[in-house]
């Protein structure tokens, strides 16, 4: 709505022709005034455009390093507009002139304008900076590529919409109403397309936040695999099985996920039962023979200890681990530990025994049933002889 003071076209005529008719008194009067300004004027546009040309340069120079801070400072400022140079250069020295009001309120308007667009930019620059800083490196599909596309477009359109706002608040537009409007058409669209928008930001997260990148393994409820694609709205990743899991953005991020792929080592638990039989001295010894076969295998022995008495031998537990994240050194490391320690423990004469039962039973009287024969001895008689 606008501001109830009308405007009044012969008056807006009436001033124009008094500024025309001031004009010429005025630069007569103030000659020299408007000279100085004016070469005032020219210094400020060079010193901005010498600034622009260096944004330029550091922009450059930093081509093929990726998105730096440097970069970042060079891109905003090389997108300074002309337009905002010459009113910048003009509103500093407009009251040196001492300008007719007219002149003056002119000059005010389009700075304002300038201005306002102007800051726009620059913010808009710096957050697509952050943007490509954060995603440097990183190997996006062309469904995420889109996804920021439209996070760009939705963080200009956002912008220049304040920008405007500001302006027509400044020359006298009642936006109360506009801005209130404009807030009652976000809710209503947030509301209608929550869930597009809930993978979105989810997608935003995935990739500011960084808990995965396309290549790496990862653990999801119950699902492994490799993450092949990271869309608008959903993750693609295949098990290890072969299939391919479509995976919603925001639900992957509500429940807990493991990164394989950022693990740094790998622990090889073993469980080791030696038979009771064992002679206490080689009991004593085994802490150390694990150990040595561990330590042979380029592993790290972190728990290498007895854990009880089992119902078939004494029970040893041993975890190895390997310095790696990768489970194609992880397994033959494992397989190597183990055929080590079963030839050790043939060398040294202990036995790894398996789970024995035996069962006794009872007759009617309570006489125990053994449960091998009861063979009686035999004797045996020479026929030709008679001996036995």
């Amino acid at each position: 709505m606008l501001n109830t003071t009308k405007a009044n076209p012969a008056h807006f005529e009436r001033q124009v022709a008094s500024f025309l008719g001031d004009t010429p008194e005025w630069i007569s009067e103030h000659w020299l005034s408007i000279l100085i300004a004016t070469g005032i004027a020219v210094g400020i546009v060079l010193l901005l455009h010498t600034l622009r040309s260096w944004g330029m340069r550091l922009c450059r120079n930093s081509e093929g390093g990726g998105a730096n801070w440097y970069t970042i400072l060079g891109r905003t400022v090389s997108r300074t507009g002309n337009f905002f140079i010459v009113m910048t250069a003009i509103r500093l020295v407009v009251n040196y002139a001492q300008t007719p009001a007219l002149l003056d309120k002119t000059v005010t308007f389009l700075f304002t304008i300038a201005v306002a667009f102007q800051a726009a930019i620059w913010i808009r620059e710096v957050i697509f900076g952050l943007i490509e800083h954060r995603t440097r490196g990183d190997n996006a599909s062309e469904s995420l590529a889109s996804a920021v596309g439209i996070i760009r477009l939705l963080i200009s359109i956002a912008l220049f919409a304040v920008a405007l706002v500001m302006v027509l608040s400044n020359v006298g537009v009642n936006v109360t109403g506009l801005v209130a409007g404009l807030g009652v058409g976000g809710i209503a669209i947030g509301l209608a397309a929550q869930g597009i928008f809930g993978d979105l930001i989810a997608a935003l997260s995935i990739l500011f936040d960084r808990p995965f990148r396309v290549g790496d393994n990862i653990k999801f409820d119950q699902t492994s695999g490799t993450v092949e694609g990271i869309g608008l709205k959903s993750t693609r990743v295949r098990s290890f099985d072969g299939e391919m899991h479509i995976i919603s953005n925001r639900q992957l991020l509500d429940k807990e996920l493991q990164n394989l792929t950022d693990r740094t080592r790998i622990r090889l638990p073993f469980k080791i039962g030696v038979a009771y039989e064992t002679p206490p001295e080689k009991l004593e010894r085994l802490p150390e023979i694990f150990r040595a076969i561990v330590e042979a295998n380029g592993a790290t022995a972190v728990r290498n200890g007895f854990t009880g008495f089992g119902a078939s031998s004494i029970d040893y537990e041993l975890i190895a681990e390997v310095h790696t994240g990768s489970w194609d050194v992880g397994h033959p490391t494992r397989d190597r530990i183990l055929v080590g320690i079963v030839r050790k423990l043939a060398e040294e004469g202990i036995s790894i025994p398996y789970p024995t039962q035996t069962t006794f039973t009872a007759a009617p009287d309570g006489r125990i049933i053994m449960p091998y024969p009861d063979v009686q001895p035999v004797m045996r008689v020479d026929k030709e002889d008679g001996e036995r």
